[in-house]
């Protein structure tokens, strides 16, 4: 049996897609988490051989979460999930160390397909995400202009970001500069919408 650590942040969604995937008669979803911070515990203490993320939940991303366990578990299998299927987040994902990368309105079928292929050592990408990132290029933020531009979001000062990111407030200053430049923003609130949008954020 394919040993399974499901993670996805709205309950719902997560028993279901544990439901389909438990009618696999090779696959046992033997841990589930609602928060990216959990993944790593729980996968250590499952022994889980693919875990299956989400990107969008607390704690951590997804993305983060794949990041922190190809680190910890290289071994396990990491497959992405997401409703957002936005060219930069494949890229990062991929980045990550991700073995797979899904929407979520593909079939349920197809997602376990996916777990055995990585088993095997192949690598699933969605095939439009795939052609919509090949089309769209690399993300141009540099991870500290991503860091800053975050931190941004949530309307806070150039001090609070720069106290936050241990960073001068000049620097703050150059680096949310040459984000809005690099989205063609007006302003920095329209680059976070635009860098999130296409999955840079």
């Amino acid at each position: 049996m394919i040993r399974i650590l499901l993670a996805e942040d709205q309950g719902m969604v997560r028993e279901a897609i544990a439901a389909l995937l438990s009618l696999e008669g090779d696959i046992d979803v033997v841990a589930q988490v609602s928060r990216g911070d959990e993944v790593v515990a729980a996968a250590v203490a499952h022994d889980v051989e693919v875990a299956v993320l989400d990107i969008e939940m607390p704690g951590l991303t997804g993305i983060e979460a794949a990041a922190l366990l190809r680190r910890e578990r290289p071994g396990v299998k990491i497959v992405i999930v997401t409703t957002f299927g936005r060219p930069g987040y494949l890229r990062r994902a991929m980045e990550s160390g991700a073995d797979a990368f899904l929407v979520k309105d593909a079939p349920a079928a197809q997602l376990a397909e996916a777990v055995r292929r990585v088993l095997r050592g192949e690598r699933v990408i969605d095939p439009t995400l795939a052609a919509a990132a090949l089309a769209e290029g690399a993300n141009p933020l540099t991870s500290r202009e991503r860091d800053v531009l975050a931190s941004a979001a949530d309307g806070a000062a150039n001090s609070e970001i720069a106290q936050r990111l241990h960073l001068s407030e000049g620097t703050v200053r150059n680096y949310l500069s040459a984000a809005i430049q690099k989205t063609t923003a007006r302003n920095r609130t329209e680059a976070v919408r635009i860098a999130r949008e296409k999955g840079w954020l």
